[in-house]
């Protein structure tokens, strides 16, 4: 290492010194005005000058900032007005050249007037400006200047080169870490608005009604969501599994951490892994990145897993694996994972039945059942209807800027009376649509509720019976079959005209009895 080709041997030595006190500076600092601070003060000893700066080249527009580092200045604090075209600055020709410029008088900056005032500001008369770069990129240069004309030498300029090479690869390390803090602070922000954009969403810790039948769920809940028992949740479509879930959740310790969900019956089949325990890069065609699964994302958690019974035999035992182990295998990986996960799990299906016809792993469900909560449907609990009913009125009314004011009797009348098959979630929906319909201060339900058949308890005349979401879905899906001639893949099929693939209208097809 050719530290300076003229220097006496008491000043080579002397900077054969500083050079390594400048890179265990660079080894101790990531903060870069402290790095430049104490760089300047090393340096002070074996080099002249009165300023040290960097500019920071952005190579889309091919524009540079110079930064003021010492005397001390806010790192990386320079204003719009700062920012050049790199042809415009002495820093444009090293970078193009990538080797050091020495300018020996303030005459020598009239080729740049861009800055000239600026140098004369500082008072600067010469200067030595070297590339600051890296093996993978051009960040800059380094300007050493003085307020002495011709103050460096040929012999500096090679010491001060050594030094600038060391000063890039901090540089570059401290600008990566401060875009890596910038991106967790980024993410940390997005994800609290995520979760609270989901609660709000989902009215979570809103559960809303005081009847004996729900009451006593809801103390079930009180008593496991302490523990880490995995729980079972059973119940009709629409009578809020997952509400229960995150109530679960947000009573136990595990509350400050990650509520993570998924519906296990709206991924495709040949997806449901990678989803759950996540893949290796190259795992199958199309993994062109590592994936982390639902499990590792609710590491520290929970993981919410809907309509569990819709899991493939072929996927069962992985599942029962890391339940009872709490370790798996990415897809396409060899490399054991471990978690600490609480599961939740919900069907709407008689899992019994299941076991019993070997469609689920008795082993698996009863590792599932250790604490089963079964949710009553709407039409036995019928006292928390009008509760209900307000609830939504208002929370939809608040969202559309509508003031209803009057609920008739008549109308709440048959609203307790209607079964419900679609359940809570059957109920908000009809409520948002009356919301929505209404003219004034009355809300009123234009449905075949108000008719005199719902007047005896129980009645369901079929020609009055409000259909439930899953046979509005399978009536239309037979439309569209029917309009595409049969065709559920392929041009004009059915799959390109509702916008679906072929593989998940299949699944749904299937759930809805069409297949």
């Amino acid at each position: 290492m050719n530290i300076q080709r003229d220097a006496a041997p008491a000043q080579r030595d002397e900077r054969y010194r500083a050079l390594l006190a400048v890179a265990q500076t660079i080894t101790l600092h990531r903060d870069l005005a402290a790095l430049f601070h104490e760089l300047s003060d090393r340096l002070h000893d074996v080099v002249r000058f009165d300023c040290l700066g960097a500019v920071l080249h952005d190579a889309a527009n091919n524009t540079v900032r110079i930064h003021i580092l010492e005397p001390a200045e806010p790192v990386l604090s320079a204003g719009p007005e700062n920012q050049l075209p790199a042809d415009q600055t002495p820093a444009g020709w090293v970078l193009d050249n990538q080797k050091a410029l020495v300018v020996s008088s303030f005459a020598e900056y009239s080729r740049w007037p861009a800055i000239a005032k600026n140098v004369q500001e500082y008072g600067v008369q010469s200067c030595c400006e070297l590339p600051l770069t890296t093996a993978r990129r051009k960040l800059g240069t380094l300007i050493f200047a003085s307020k002495q004309p011709a103050a460096f030498q040929e012999a500096d300029v090679h010491f001060l080169q050594l030094v600038t090479n060391q000063v890039a690869v901090a540089f570059e390390n401290a600008l990566a870490f401060q875009e890596i803090e910038a991106l967790k602070d980024k993410l940390t922000k997005e994800k609290a608005y995520l979760e609270d954009e989901v609660r709000a969403e989902h009215d979570f810790g809103d559960i809303v009604g005081e009847s004996k039948t729900l009451c006593d769920v809801l103390k079930k809940v009180e008593t496991v969501a302490p523990t880490d028992s995995t729980v079972l949740i059973c119940g009709e479509t629409g009578t809020g599994k997952e509400l229960i879930a995150r109530a679960v959740h947000d009573l136990s310790p595990r509350k400050a951490r990650t509520f993570v969900k998924l519906n296990c019956a709206a991924i495709p089949t040949g997806l449901l892994e990678s989803e759950l325990f996540g893949h290796e890069k190259g795992a199958f065609t199309g993994a062109i990145a590592q994936k982390l699964g639902r499990f590792e994302l609710a590491s520290g958690g929970t993981l919410f897993l809907d309509e569990i019974g819709e899991i493939p035999l072929e996927m069962q035992p992985k599942l029962l694996r890391v339940l009872q182990e709490q370790e798996f295998e990415r897809l396409g990986g060899t490399r054991t994972i471990r978690v600490n996960v609480r599961l939740v799990a919900a069907t709407n299906r008689d899992m019994g039945s299941m076991v019993a016809e070997n469609r689920f792993r008795s082993d698996l469900y009863y590792r599932l059942n250790v604490f089963p909560l079964d949710l009553p449907p709407l039409r036995r609990r019928s006292d928390d209807i009008p509760r209900l009913v307000r609830h939504f009125t208002q929370r939809f009314a608040r969202r559309m800027g509508r003031a209803i004011e009057t609920i008739p009797s008549e109308v709440m009348d048959a609203l307790v009376r209607y079964p419900w098959p679609g359940n809570v979630r059957e109920l908000q929906n009809v409520i948002e649509r009356a919301v929505l319909l209404a003219e004034g201060e009355v809300l009123s339900v234009d449905l075949p509720l108000g008719r005199d058949e719902w007047s005896r308890p129980g009645a369901t005349p079929a020609s009055t019976r409000l259909r439930t979401m899953e046979e509005m879905e399978r009536d239309y899906i037979a439309e569209v079959l029917q309009r595409a001639q049969g065709a559920i893949a392929g041009k004009g099929g059915a799959a390109e005209l509702l916008g679906l693939p072929p593989s998940t209208l299949r699944n749904r097809m299937k759930k809805l009895g069409l297949l």
